[in-house]
């Protein structure tokens, strides 16, 4: 049973909470319209709000008068103190790590990219991820003391993003442990193209949809479902897995442990292969996209036909759960009608082509931030992001 103390103090969180929700839907209030929105006493919300003044999460703002007043002050304000609850949102991919940070209005202040090299190694990555905190905090002036969570996005399969940063995986802990001791925060871990899809969901081509297939095409090949308006981890941590969707099972060995996936033929690794056998050398990814835009005629039949792969791959994931949409992120999504046309094909040919229904296919909106920005979105739909609700 309960102690009284525990259930008033989750009640009190209860009557926050829903002063900070009227505060981000409704901006800038008076403490009077503040008590006549939220439904509490006078006297309970006076008491909640000089506490998030204690703690930075409120400031109070002075009014600007729509006409001159008498005498005397002009009303104060209570806003949300767009400095402090800040949560930051990182993409820690093959080759480079890429960060969002977002203020307790839900705004985004600051992006950053840093590459990774090439081979390094988790404990690497993990301080490759710290420098890019720290160098974008000290270029936009933010105060990381103000940081309430880190939300991290990581290549592979995450079992239970609610784990504290102690005890994720093992491929996983010293990216997100070396965080948590670093900042002091508590660290959420999901997979970065689930988070991608989050993203898309929450801000992007996808919002508000409620039932949606993402694919992210880059160096890999990843995915995430949503589903009756919920992000599908499944059982394991592996819903969304579309790279790892076999091809063919006499194929090459892949890492995952199977043979013949989609990555292992549409990924950025395997398509410069393709190019260099045909005499078109390219240096890596961006190279390649490059080529692409630049219409090289070789790249773009090699690109075409790997886009009508994955293609097919969609056509199967749309016959099982039949989305609204299908969006298409990562590098290759910039090349437009020479990735989607192939894409719409096989979808309409393949995918139940005699039941009438519309299913979109387009590109997605937020781009190479997107994973970064879905961890940031992960937090909010966790816990409400004001100081002293999110912990390490």
């Amino acid at each position: 049973m309960d102690k009284p103390a525990d259930a008033l103090q989750r009640l009190r969180r209860v009557h926050e909470d829903a002063a900070v929700a009227v505060l981000r839907s409704a901006g800038a209030l008076s403490r009077a319209e503040l008590t006549q929105r939220t439904g509490l006493s006078r006297t309970t919300l006076f008491s909640i709000i000089s506490e998030l003044i204690e703690r930075d999460a409120v400031v109070e703002v002075e009014a600007l008068p729509a006409e001159p007043r008498g005498r005397g002050r002009p009303a104060a304000l209570i806003a949300l103190n767009p400095s402090a609850g800040l949560l930051i949102g990182l993409d820690v991919g093959r080759r480079r790590v890429r960060l969002a940070i977002a203020n307790v209005a839900h705004e985004i202040i600051a992006t950053g990219m840093a590459d990774i090299p090439a081979g390094a190694d988790a404990p690497a990555q993990a301080e490759a991820a710290v420098r890019l905190v720290r160098r974008v905090g000290e270029e936009h002036g933010i105060r990381l003391g103000a940081l309430e969570a880190i939300g991290l996005g990581l290549v592979g399969i995450v079992d239970d993003p609610s784990l504290p940063a102690s005890a994720v995986p093992a491929q996983h802990a010293p990216v997100a442990r070396r965080l948590a001791e670093e900042f002091g925060v508590r660290v959420a871990v999901d997979n970065n193209a689930r988070l991608a899809a989050l993203a898309e969901n929450t801000w992007g081509a996808a919002r508000s949809v409620g039932d949606l297939v993402y694919v992210r095409w880059s160096v890999g090949v990843g995915g995430g479902f949503v589903v009756g308006g919920r992000l599908l981890r499944g059982a394991h941590g592996a819903a969304g897995e579309l790279g790892h969707v076999s091809l063919d099972p006499e194929g090459p060995p892949c890492h995952c442990g199977g043979r013949g996936c989609l990555e292992r033929r549409i990924g950025s690794q395997a398509l410069l292969e393709v190019c260099a056998a045909r005499g078109i050398v390219l240096t890596g990814l961006d190279a390649l996209v490059a080529a692409a835009q630049d219409r090289v005629p070789g790249v773009c039949e090699v690109i075409s036909a790997a886009a009508a792969d994955l293609g097919r791959i969609l056509a199967d994931t749309v016959v099982q759960l039949d989305p609204e949409r299908v969006v298409v992120g990562g590098e290759f999504a910039s090349l437009g009608s020479l990735v989607l046309d192939p894409i719409r094909e096989a979808i309409d040919g393949l995918a139940l082509p005699k039941i009438r229904r519309r299913i979109g296919v387009t590109p997605a909106d937020l781009g190479v931030n997107a994973s970064a920005m879905g961890a940031i979105a992960f937090l909010l739909n966790e816990e409400p992001a004001i100081p002293g609700h999110l912990r390490p």
